[in-house]
C-alpha cells in the first residue's frame, strides 16, 4: 500500500466545494489553498491539507506567495508518510509544529486481500458482531436519495448532541453531498433495522483509495451492532469497486471510534504530521494565543454544560 497520488481534498471537486462554502481558494502549481480572513484585520491564514511532499522550491514559492497575500502563516498538512528528511526540512524553512487538523496517524486496510482473508483477520469479537447483525436482519445498502440523505442528517444532529462534540452545521453537510456526490466521489451507505435507517456513513472513493470521512448513528437498537456490518459492508463495497486501500480516516489512540477500527485489523500509517509555515511571526505567536484561549472557552462551556455544539 502507498500514498495516493492526490487526495480528495485536492480535488477539483472539493475546490468547487470551497468556493461555494465561501473560501478563497488559490490554485497553485503545486496544488490548492484556501484562504482566510482573520477577522478585524487585513491579514489572513493559508490553509494547505493533503498537498504533495514538500520540497525547498515548493517552501520558497509558499513563503514568497504567502508575503504577498498577508499571511501570517500557512498550515501545511502533507498527504506523506512520515520522513525524517522531509521533517528536517520543514525545521529549516520557518516551519513549526501546528495544530492538527487531520490526526498524525490513521488506519490503512488492504482491500486487495480476498474477502474470506480480510474477515479471518479481524478480532473475533469484530466477526462475532458482524454475525450477529447479519442474524438480527440488519441490512446495508448504497443509498444516495435526497430521503437517505436527510436521514444522515437527523442522524447526524443526534450524534452531535448526544456525543456533545463540534461538527460542521447541516449547511456544510449539505453543501458538502451536493458538489461531491455528482463529481462520483461521495456515496451515503445506510444500515437499516425493523425497516429503519439507524446507522449512516458517507464514503469517498478517490484514486483507488476509500474513505470514510463522516458517519452517524442512531442510540437506538445499538444491541444489533449495525456499526461492525456497515464497516464490513464499506469494505465490501470498495472491493465492488475495484478499489485498493481503505482508509478510515483518522486514529486518537483509546478515543472515539479508534477501538472500533482496530477491531478490523487495519495497518498503522503516520504521516509528517502538521507544520506552521511562519511569515509574520509576531502576528502567528498573537493569533496562536488568541486561538487557543477561544478553543478552551468552547469546550469548557460545552463541559460544563452551559454551551451545547450546534448543527
Amino acid at each position: 500500500m502507498k500514498v495516493p497520488s492526490q487526495h480528495p481534498l485536492q480535488s477539483p471537486a472539493w475546490s468547487l466545494f470551497r468556493k461555494k462554502w465561501g473560501n478563497e481558494v488559490v490554485e497553485t502549481k503545486y496544488g490548492t489553498l484556501t484562504l482566510h480572513k482573520i477577522p478585524l484585520t487585513k491579514y489572513k491564514l493559508g490553509m494547505f491539507i493533503k498537498g504533495p511532499t514538500p520540497t525547498k522550491e515548493m517552501l520558497e514559492y509558499l513563503k514568497d506567495f504567502a508575503k504577498k497575500s498577508n499571511l501570517i502563516f500557512i498550515k501545511l498538512e502533507p498527504n506523506t508518510l512520515k520522513d525524517e528528511s522531509v521533517i528536517n526540512l520543514l525545521k529549516q524553512n520557518h516551519c513549526v509544529k501546528g495544530k492538527t487538523f487531520f490526526t498524525p496517524t490513521t488506519f490503512w486496510l488492504d482491500l486487495t486481500k480476498k474477502e474470506d482473508e480480510l474477515l479471518s483477520s479481524f478480532k473475533p469479537k469484530t466477526r462475532y458482531n458482524i454475525r450477529l447483525a447479519q442474524r438480527k436482519g440488519v441490512e446495508v445498502k448504497e443509498d444516495n436519495s435526497d430521503k437517505a440523505f436527510n436521514e444522515y442528517i437527523k442522524l447526524t444532529r443526534q450524534t452531535t448532541q448526544r456525543q456533545n462534540f463540534y461538527a460542521h452545521n447541516e449547511k456544510y453537510h449539505r453543501l458538502m453531498w451536493e458538489t461531491l456526490h455528482p463529481a462520483g466521489i461521495a456515496h451515503l451507505l445506510t444500515a437499516s433495522f425493523n425497516n429503519e435507517i439507524v446507522t449512516t456513513w458517507v464514503l469517498f472513493t478517490y484514486k483507488e483509495f476509500l474513505y470514510y470521512p463522516y458517519g452517524a448513528s442512531s442510540d437506538k437498537y445499538k444491541n444489533v451492532m449495525p456499526n461492525n456490518l456497515m464497516m464490513w459492508e464499506a469494505i465490501k463495497f470498495g472491493k465492488k469497486n475495484g478499489l485498493k486501500t481503505f482508509d478510515m480516516w483518522g486514529r486518537e489512540p483509546g478515543k472515539g471510534f479508534t477501538p472500533f477500527k482496530e477491531g478490523f485489523n487495519p495497518e498503522v500509517v503516520e504521516f509528517v504530521g502538521t507544520w506552521d509555515l511562519i511569515i509574520n511571526k509576531p502576528l502567528y505567536y498573537l493569533y496562536k494565543g488568541f486561538d487557543t484561549a477561544r478553543w478552551f472557552y468552547l469546550k469548557g462551556k460545552s463541559s460544563t454544560g452551559l454551551s451545547k455544539p450546534k448543527f
